[in-house]
């Protein structure tokens, strides 16, 4: 299959921790729908590539959306590659990969634009560009395989040995990072790349944000008001045009 966008979704019991996200990611609400279940984060330039769910019940995650050109056709290569379906809908396909991350294959709508970096009044700039795999040990080979597989997208490696990078086309608004976990469940999470992580995290924090963990020179990790882990990372976020 040929993945032609990716979207993130901060699936959340309620709608409350929206405010956050808006504020952490200079978005706009759109008009709400799915009986007001679904929204997107609609950036300032380019295409969406940020949603929210709201699931009533459950602690707070987050998934992903790969937008293709035929959804039962791009479902079938997933199987062949060792994905399991969860549930069939008129217009996507929810499946699990083998380690037990769910994503979706949905409809590719034309989105082609990837949105620029917010700068921000303390001078940084950030961006959500990155989601992280979070894979146990005993999966994570398997695991790496099969989303190179379905994306076909390039691996690189990282010079740190329990990551490694699944890279696609400079135009997609995210790459994933697979990050090879002691045990523990598979899961995901979202990353934002910021040239200045101190006052980054200093303006996630002063919004509601939590610090959970800090590897100076390279990222924090912090909590949303709902207890989401996500990361603040010491890498240049994208400028866009011009």
């Amino acid at each position: 299959m040929r993945v032609r966008w990716v979207t993130g979704f901060l699936d959340s019991p309620t709608s409350e921790v929206e405010s956050f996200w808006l504020a952490v990611t200079g978005t706009t609400l759109s008009p709400r729908r799915g009986d007001g279940a679904f929204a997107t984060l609609l950036p300032a330039d380019g295409d969406a590539f940020l949603r929210v769910q709201v699931i009533g019940s459950g602690r707070p995650g987050s998934h992903l959306d790969l937008h293709v050109d035929d959804v039962p056709a791009a479902a079938a290569e997933a199987q062949g590659f060792g994905a399991s379906v969860v549930s069939v809908q008129s217009d996507l396909v929810v499946l699990a990969s083998p380690a037990g991350v769910v994503f979706c294959l949905v409809r590719w709508d034309g989105e082609a634009v990837r949105p620029a970096a917010v700068e921000w009044a303390g001078g940084q700039r950030s961006l959500v560009d990155q989601w992280c795999l979070d894979i146990p040990a005993v999966d994570h080979d398997a695991e790496v395989a099969f989303w190179a597989a379905v994306t076909g997208w390039e691996r690189r490696a990282s010079d740190l040995p329990e990551f490694s990078f699944l890279q696609g086309d400079a135009s997609l608004p995210l790459r994933f990072l697979v990050q090879r976990l002691g045990d523990g469940a598979a899961g995901v999470h979202l990353d934002f790349a910021c040239d200045g992580v101190d006052a980054e995290v200093a303006r996630h924090v002063g919004l509601g944000a939590s610090v959970v963990r800090r590897v100076p020179g390279d990222w924090t990790t912090l909590r949303d008001p709902l207890g989401r882990e996500y990361c603040v990372t010491g890498r240049a976020p994208f400028r866009g045009r011009g």
